[in-house]
């Protein structure tokens, strides 16, 4: 099977799963868990909870708040790299806007990032619901006709090993931090 042929199916299986020009329930639930991903919302509310949370949600918060940046700058070297273009479509104008390449997809990668997170830092019912939720978002993400399937497989896989390396790193890098400046994250 030829590459052109593996993308070709690719885009006829994305298409299928499409419903952003359907009105609806399913398009509306599509819509709002498309943007439930968005990397405003999470560094926003991860912020804001920051704020307003104990010893042992700082920690969560601040790994996630950092691997979500961490993330973003693989995502984007990939996608600069790869530069598939989106599917053709209308919703998402300001994702097609600021970001025209489609290859991994970086809503895919970060839910499934903050799902193995979660997993590792978060209470068990936050994981489990985390884990229920990753994959509804990439899966919302190719049915709004802003990524194709490859892109959100590609984009779960990078997120949980990025996820993974990222849980082996972060405590040393918060020790090297907090030794440094004298000032504890949580």
């Amino acid at each position: 099977m030829s590459l052109r042929s593996i993308l070709e199916l690719d885009a006829r299986l994305s298409s299928q799963l499409r419903v952003a020009e359907k009105p609806g329930f399913l398009r509306n639930l599509s819509a709002f868990l498309a943007h439930s991903g968005d990397s405003w919302f999470w560094f926003a509310a991860l912020i804001i909870f920051w704020f307003f949370s104990n010893a042992l949600w700082k920690q969560w918060e601040v790994v996630e708040f950092f691997g979500i940046l961490g993330l973003a700058g693989v995502v984007l070297a990939i996608k600069f790299l790869v530069r598939r273009k989106r599917p053709e479509g209308e919703w998402g104008g300001i994702y097609r806007n600021t970001d025209p390449h489609s290859f991994p997809s970086g809503h895919a990668a970060r839910s499934f990032l903050i799902a193995v997170v979660g997993t590792a830092l978060a209470p068990p019912w936050l994981a489990a619901a985390l884990w229920v939720w990753a994959p509804l978002v990439a899966l919302a993400r190719v049915s709004m006709g802003v990524h194709y399937l490859s892109d959100v497989v590609a984009g779960a896989l990078l997120g949980v090993i990025v996820g993974v390396i990222g849980l082996q790193i972060y405590q040393p890098m918060v020790d090297w931090f907090t030794s440094l400046t004298n000032f504890p994250l949580w």
